[in-house]
């Protein structure tokens, strides 16, 4: 789908100083880079520039096979312009020397991310953060000509009423990312509550550094134990959650994910030499997400432009969940929250004029007025076995598009499996 002003948004991504203009990262699992080549990065790459994103977010777990990886990566961004930056995972153990020398390896690639001219540097983190490793890490980097701004994200801060104690516990921090990007375990959708608290606090404590806010389209995890395995409520939250960045408008939006294929958010394309470990092949083999990349390319070039883009093709983009919630699986383990998600296919219209969206599953039928912009809906799952759905745009009572899904809903299976199927039809 091709949407106007995305290539004044990509041309500002190229030429801009990306302090100065909203930009849009990708986290990228460097964990997932082990069979990675150059040819990889670079696709990858490209894909990512195509819908107008400015650089990859790389999560960094151990400082291995990882390092000669970022290597390549560099190797690959730095000809197209790309943007890179450190998210080190603090679930793991790190070492200030470790981190010190993984950011003074690449600072002065043009590929480096910098924040008004400082490296910037976030974090995923738990719990295992002090402010005085950090002061130690930029103590370090300083001694070196080297200026990093430092925006964690720490998972234990999301009540907004926390935000305040936040940059009065860490005096090193510089800015903020806001990891949550899905509902906490509750039947309802993610507000920006936490947005609003954390962004004000940041700006109220006189930081210098970026309100980052991820924005995900699922949550869906199987690791082997029952207290590991989860799916939150995610029907619609890859268009509201972009609405609300909209909103909040902050200083980078991050999307949660690239490539993290165990927790079923990946946009980038499933690579195929990519060890998926243990239970991640039992649910992620044909649950295409390429499609959510025409959601993302749309609000993508809103964002930066702060103005709805003129659509020129016709599109609707479709996910759903290859079986009901309450069916029982021969294998794997019934998730956390399973209750929470509908049983339907839910369709995003993006459309240059208004039009009739009309959805079938089996003997289950929906229609919606959409258009023009951005318009959802859904239709249930049929009571019928292996049933795929059709989808159409009615313009004037004339047929402007339809298309099937190429996954099946069934009534039976033999995985749990909450990973969504993505599709898209177009004019």
């Amino acid at each position: 789908m091709l949407v106007g002003l995305l290539g004044v948004a990509l041309a500002c991504a190229a030429l801009c100083p990306l302090a100065d203009a909203r930009s849009v990262i990708a986290h990228f699992m460097a964990q997932n880079s082990y069979s990675y080549s150059v040819s990889d990065w670079t696709n990858d790459i490209k894909t990512a520039q195509s819908i107008g994103i400015d650089g990859f977010a790389l999560n960094v777990a151990v400082d291995d096979y990882e390092t000669n990886r970022i290597a390549d990566a560099y190797t690959a961004a730095e000809p197209l312009g790309f943007k890179l930056l450190y998210s080190f995972d603090m679930s793991y153990s790190w070492t200030q020397d470790t981190i010190v020398s993984l950011v003074a390896a690449h600072h002065t690639s043009t590929s480096t991310y910098l924040w008004n001219n400082q490296v910037l540097v976030t974090t995923y983190s738990p719990t295992n953060t002090t402010d005085s490793f950090w002061a130690g890490v930029k103590s370090s980097l300083a001694s070196q000509g080297i200026t990093i701004s430092l925006a964690p994200a720490l998972t234990v801060y999301r009540d907004p009423s926390l935000a305040t104690g936040l940059f009065s516990s860490f005096p090193s921090f510089d800015g903020f990312f806001n990891w949550w990007s899905w509902p906490a375990d509750v039947d309802e959708k993610l507000t920006t509550d936490t947005d609003v608290a954390y962004q004000k606090a940041l700006k109220d404590a006189g930081r210098t550094g970026p309100y980052i806010m991820a924005v995900s389209p699922w949550q869906f995890k199987e690791n082997g134990d029952q207290n590991d395995d989860w799916v939150e409520l995610s029907d619609q939250l890859w268009d509201y959650r972009w609405q609300q960045a909209l909103q909040i408008a902050p200083d980078i939006v991050e999307i949660v994910t690239w490539n993290d294929y165990g927790e079923s958010h990946y946009i980038g394309d499933i690579n195929s030499n990519v060890d998926l470990g243990t239970y991640a092949p039992n649910y992620v083999p044909g649950f295409v997400h390429a499609d959510w990349r025409i959601v993302a390319q749309y609000y993508i070039s809103y964002y930066k432009n702060n103005a709805a883009p003129t659509v020129t093709n016709d599109t609707v983009v479709f996910w759903y969940r290859s079986h009901p919630k309450n069916v029982t699986c021969s294998g794997g383990l019934l998730p956390r929250n399973s209750d929470f998600p509908v049983d339907a296919v839910f369709a995003m219209a993006i459309l240059s004029d208004t039009a009739t969206i009309s959805l079938d599953i089996g003997s289950s039928h929906s229609q919606f007025n959409a258009g023009p912009g951005v318009t959802m809906g859904s239709v249930p799952f049929p009571t019928e076995d292996s049933q795929i759905p059709y989808i159409q745009i009615l313009r004037n009572g004339t047929q402007v598009a339809s298309g099937y899904g190429s996954m099946s809903v069934t009534q039976s299976c033999s995985y749990y499996n909450f990973n969504p199927f993505v599709g898209s039809i177009s004019a």
